[in-house]
């Protein structure tokens, strides 16, 4: 009669120790999943700040290359500056030139209209105070020219060059007929490789020289 009470609470014992033994194998699960489940989360956060930073280091090399880009872009010369269309140039026009060539064989004579384009209308008005001295150079530029210089677009052009030069030479501006009065000596002789002499930039008030009639007899 004894034994059977302990074996009822043996058995009774067994099935409330597997249920401890249950208990703590779901305790660790959970706790595993929380432990793994927080540094899956950990990781991928660090990762996110580096991913970033990457991102962020690739941006600043790129503004890196533009700063430096804009850097080199300050030491390259301006752009050549261009004219307003909204600011009109001013046209002084001369009174026509008539005088006799340089012309050796044969009497020749040039008829020739002027007219000087500036952008600054004050410059004009300078123009104006100095044309007896302006009209004496560019006469004095002409009667040095002969037929043949003055019948080719390159003569036409070179009497430009000289005129502007004329004409801006009163107002004190340094100018130099130097090359105009070679190529009038030399003329029929034939063509020479001459040294170049480095110029002088100079930004002259007169922009440009018109020929409004060019006749030559």
């Amino acid at each position: 009669m004894s034994a059977a009470p302990a074996a009822t609470a043996d058995t009774a014992a067994a099935p409330a120790s597997g249920g401890k033994k249950k208990l703590i194998i779901i305790i660790v699960a959970v706790v595993l999943l929380l432990v793994l489940g927080g540094g899956g989360a950990f990781m991928m956060l660090k990762k996110k700040p580096a991913d970033e930073d990457e991102e962020g280091g690739g941006d600043g090399h790129a503004k890196t290359s533009q700063a430096k880009s804009k850097a080199k872009d300050d030491h390259a010369p301006p752009p050549p500056t261009l004219r307003d269309p909204k600011v009109p140039p001013v046209f002084v026009p001369l009174d026509p030139f008539t005088v006799n060539l340089a012309d050796k064989d044969v009497e020749r004579f040039a008829q020739i209209g002027v007219t000087l384009e500036l952008e600054d209308p004050k410059i004009g008005e300078q123009l104006k105070t100095y044309m007896p001295a302006i009209r004496n150079n560019v006469l004095m530029v002409l009667s040095n020219k002969t037929a043949v210089q003055l019948l080719s677009r390159e003569g036409k052009e070179k009497l430009a060059r000289s005129i502007l030069l004329a004409s801006v030479q009163p107002l004190g501006y340094p100018v130099d007929f130097e090359e105009d009065e070679d190529d009038a000596e030399h003329a029929d002789e034939a063509p020479k490789k001459k040294k170049k002499k480095k110029r002088v930039v100079v930004q002259y008030p007169v922009t440009a020289v018109h020929f409004s009639t060019f006749i030559v007899q």
